[in-house]
């Protein structure tokens, strides 16, 4: 499964103790059963201490395990910070309508799921 293949390539970037995992959209195209199971793999990593640079739009894993969050938009940062902050309270109204499109994109998968 999609999911499966997710937790083999984690697995596989980690054998070598690396100081620094790098992750690039790890639950895109995956049902949202197993982009949990993804979430919930890349949560212990953090809780280990694995330190971890991710690209995502998944709201619900950068929220989860991110301590710090960048926001960019046309490769430009428009806005950075704790990931509480960012995606709670963000200050910039690029930030903010872009966080307001996931949510809603997100609560539309979940109705129709």
């Amino acid at each position: 499964s999609g999911g499966q293949q997710q937790r083999v390539a984690i697995a596989r970037a980690l054998a070598p103790s690396p100081k620094v995992l790098l992750c690039d959209e790890p639950t895109s195209a995956l049902d949202p059963e197993l982009a949990q199971e993804v979430v919930d793999v890349l949560s212990q990593l953090a809780s280990e201490g694995t330190t971890m640079v991710i690209a995502t739009h998944d709201l619900r894993l950068a929220s989860k395990i991110a301590q710090e969050a960048v926001f960019l938009d046309a490769g430009v940062i428009v806005e950075q910070g704790p990931s509480a902050t960012l995606f709670g309270n963000p200050e910039r109204e690029r930030t903010k309508r872009f966080i307001a499109t996931l949510k809603q994109e997100a609560a539309e998968k979940e109705a129709g799921a």
